[in-house]
């Protein structure tokens, strides 16, 4: 399996203990099967060129849990973003959609307290579905093989800042009508 992953440099070596604890799937070294969606996260930077760093993944004998946008995908993101043990431990990739809100500027109201579960779960359901792959432990990095990285360049990197303006404006729109919706 081909994937990748932006950021502002090249990544041979990734270390799944960097980053966020509290994100969507804990900790972990994430990645995205679709090159187009990890060509979003690309930002201009005067200092430094944005970076698409290539993988693949040999997933033969790695425990891969897979996860949908359904109750179970929606608790584990919460218990994460709350700083919650991690309910698969036993995992050593977890696989499924990311959550829109971290896409889109929700106005943190899905963690707010405002809306009910399944109220944040409809809306986390809304728009476009984008894969996230977060590799946890020890073996799948050692079954994870960098390719190399490509330098995106200004202007492909203004497209996809533009795609994901238009993309947040639609969200917005689905977002009101929806909240609209629990009244």
């Amino acid at each position: 399996m081909i994937l990748f992953h932006t950021g502002l440099q090249e990544i041979p070596q990734p270390d799944i203990r960097y980053g966020r604890k509290n994100a969507d799937f804990g900790q972990g070294f994430y990645l995205s099967p679709d090159r187009e969606f990890a060509c979003r996260w690309a930002k201009e930077r005067e200092d430094r060129s944005s970076v698409l760093n290539i993988y693949d993944l040999d997933e033969k004998d790695l425990r891969i849990k897979f996860l949908w946008r359904d109750e179970e995908w929606f608790s584990y993101i919460f218990a994460n973003r709350h700083g919650q043990p991690d309910m698969f431990t036993e995992y050593d990739v977890i696989a499924g959609p990311i959550a829109n809100d971290t896409l889109y500027d929700t106005m943190g109201i899905l963690t707010s307290g405002f809306l009910s579960g399944s109220e944040a779960l409809a809306i986390l359901r809304l728009g476009a579905e984008y894969t996230q792959w977060a590799v946890k432990s020890e073996k799948a990095l050692s079954r994870l093989h960098w390719h190399g990285a490509e330098i995106l360049p200004k202007e492909e990197i203004a497209l996809w800042r533009r795609t994901v303006q238009e993309e947040e404006k639609n969200f917005q729109e689905l977002l009101a009508a929806k909240m609209q919706s629990f009244e």
